[in-house]
């Protein structure tokens, strides 16, 4: 599975141990903040912009809160995004919302949540049926 990976400063940390964890495991990693990108937006349209490019690619942003990758995110047409910082919701974004990307907060979650949360994303299944119609909804909206 390719997974497209970023970050602004503050989740640079973060997301190099994600990065290398996701790499031992065997995914094509795509990392568009080899350094620091200057600010989360810039990070992240990079991410939205691969995934749109590229139909079954997944991606994880992260900056400070996560908050403000997510606000930027949803802008994006076509993506259907979700902030977590658990994993149970990690999972289920992916399962009931076809969620294409998470993001993550640095200050928020410590490493090892971190990796258990993308751990989740990466390996739920879009489950489709009665979640179409929500899903079509989002699409619309963005």
């Amino acid at each position: 599975m390719r997974v497209v990976i970023g970050s602004d400063s503050d989740g640079m940390r973060l997301k190099e141990v994600i990065k290398e964890d996701l790499i031992n495991k065997g995914f094509t990693v795509v990392d568009k903040s080899e350094t620091a990108s200057e600010d989360f937006v810039e990070s992240t349209l990079a991410i939205a912009n691969d995934l749109n490019e590229n139909e079954g690619s997944l991606g994880v942003a992260i900056d400070g809160y996560g908050v403000g990758s997510f606000i930027t995110a949803v802008k994006v047409k076509g993506m259907v995004a979700a902030e977590v910082s658990d994993e149970r919701s990690a999972y289920m974004t992916r399962e009931h919302n076809n969620s294409r990307m998470i993001t993550l907060g640095s200050k928020i979650v410590g490493d090892e949540l971190a990796l258990n949360i993308v751990r989740e994303f990466l390996q739920a299944n879009y489950d489709g049926g009665r979640h179409q119609i929500r899903v079509d909804m989002l699409n619309k909206m963005a």
